[in-house]
């Protein structure tokens, strides 16, 4: 096939030539299909602008090329991926293609990539994995593992470290980030990260390992990016999406809300231009439905989704994400959901780290037929309370998890609590557990 295209090149080169001159850029490329802002699902129309600012943009944040290799397994049919990949065939990377989340692992030590995108859910699944194997280690390996991740706790990268720190961190990426580096394909350096809030913990434990995390902010209709962290000007901040791309319009609205305009805005929805005029207003500022801050006047950081945040009954707003992010760092829960809208007090449904809990209860000789049993189980339990309450002080008195759930499911996109990049379905949930929310208010509400 490649000699046939080059045999008939003469023949074809003016044909092609005047293809691609026939073609503007501010005309229709793509229709994504996404439920934007209002739960709706409507077409996003972007167009050739729209794709090609964003990602020749957004490809000058990392200095790779033809001599590195990318994996990706996130799902073309989104905006994120599709961008990132244009960005990799852009700069010439490699790309090889994972056909399941399953695979990714295999797929990292047979490619060994440099670099992938991905959601913070599958960082803390990678996280979580290897804090799980650093429990199972005995003795001083055991002692240096765990002082190297407190170590890498601490790192940022605006911070001037004393000498006594420099050395202890150079320590302990020759004995335990490199081993962390090597169990994934040892080539890895950059993991791009969207789709939601990482938690801060997991991107410094990450970067202190010379993993480092481009975190980035963006929307369908935003063809995607708005923000990413650029590691070749080290605009990085930890808790943040990076600065806004050059070219790129934020402001914020006087509720908190990311107004955003620029090359990348979409053209507007299909055949709906009564909802393009709802999230675009007339100055041309697109309404994200995002709340969020300018850190330092530069670096974006999301606080919570505006139609997400609820209102409890003495009327304090609670911001789930930030709470169930809190509630993750505990290596006991997978996934959490916060309720509580119109409630006198915040809850939550918790999905445990299953395979973390089996190994903890073989080790308190805890015996268990299913995860029914084991989640009724009293000393079960009174470790998630613990754990709960340790969170608990370091939120706000009105955001506390007063009471509680955990369910004896995993959550995924395939059983249907999670979306296909990984986000948290939050109306499925809550009416799967419908039953279980009523136990945790009922009692208060008889209470009035």
């Amino acid at each position: 096939m490649y000699k046939l295209g080059e045999e008939n090149e003469n023949s074809f080169s003016e044909k092609l030539k005047e293809c691609k001159n026939s073609i503007r850029e501010e005309e229709l490329v793509t229709i994504i299909y996404t439920s934007g802002t209002t739960g709706t699902p409507k077409g996003v129309m972007l167009s050739h602008k729209n794709l090609v600012s964003n990602f020749t943009t957004h490809a000058h944040n990392f200095a790779f090329g033809p001599a590195q290799r990318a994996i990706s397994f996130l799902p073309l049919c989104h905006i994120f991926e599709r961008s990132v990949n244009y960005n990799f065939q852009y700069k010439g990377i490699g790309i090889y293609y994972v056909e399941s989340l399953a695979q990714i692992m295999m797929a990292i030590k047979e490619v060994r990539p440099h670099i992938f995108s991905g959601v913070p859910r599958l960082l803390e699944r990678v996280y979580n994995s290897i804090m799980t194997k650093g429990k199972q280690l005995k003795g001083i390996k055991k002692d240096l593992f765990f002082r190297a991740v407190e170590l890498a706790k601490q790192y940022d990268f605006d911070m001037k470290y004393n000498l006594s720190y420099r050395i202890k961190l150079a320590i302990a990426d020759k004995l335990i980030y490199s081993k962390w580096r090597e169990g994934l394909g040892g080539n890895l350096q950059i993991i791009v990260s969207g789709g939601a809030a990482l938690q801060p913990r997991i991107a410094r434990v990450f970067n202190a390992a010379k993993i480092y995390v481009l975190e980035g902010y963006g929307l369908t209709e935003t063809s995607p990016v708005v923000a990413v962290g650029n590691l070749v000007t080290k605009e990085m901040k930890i808790g943040t999406n990076g600065p806004v791309l050059p070219g790129v319009e934020v402001k914020i609205a006087d509720d908190g809300e990311i107004l955003t305009k620029g090359p990348n805005l979409m053209m507007g929805y299909y055949n709906q231009p009564e909802l393009t005029a709802e999230v675009i207003d007339q100055e041309g500022w697109f309404h994200t439905g995002d709340v969020g801050i300018l850190d330092e006047g530069k670096y974006l950081k999301i606080t919570d989704r505006k139609k997400e945040m609820f209102k409890l009954t003495g009327g304090k707003y609670i911001a789930p994400q930030m709470i169930e992010n809190k509630l993750k760092e505990s290596i006991l829960i997978d996934q959490v959901i916060v309720v509580g809208d119109h409630e006198k007090f915040a809850s939550a449904l918790i999905s445990p780290n299953f395979e973390y809990l089996h190994d903890w209860c073989y080790e308190q000789q805890i015996h268990f037929i299913d995860n029914n049993v084991l989640i009724s189980n009293p000393l079960v339990m009174a470790y998630f309370q613990k754990e709960v309450k340790e969170i608990n002080k370091t939120l706000g008195q009105h955001e506390e998890i007063k009471r509680f759930k955990v369910v004896p499911d995993s959550w995924s996109s395939q059983t249907g609590e999670l979306s296909q990049t990984l986000k948290l379905k939050r109306k499925f949930i809550e009416t799967k557990y419908k039953h279980l929310i009523e136990e945790i208010f009922a009692p208060a509400r008889d209470e009035d």
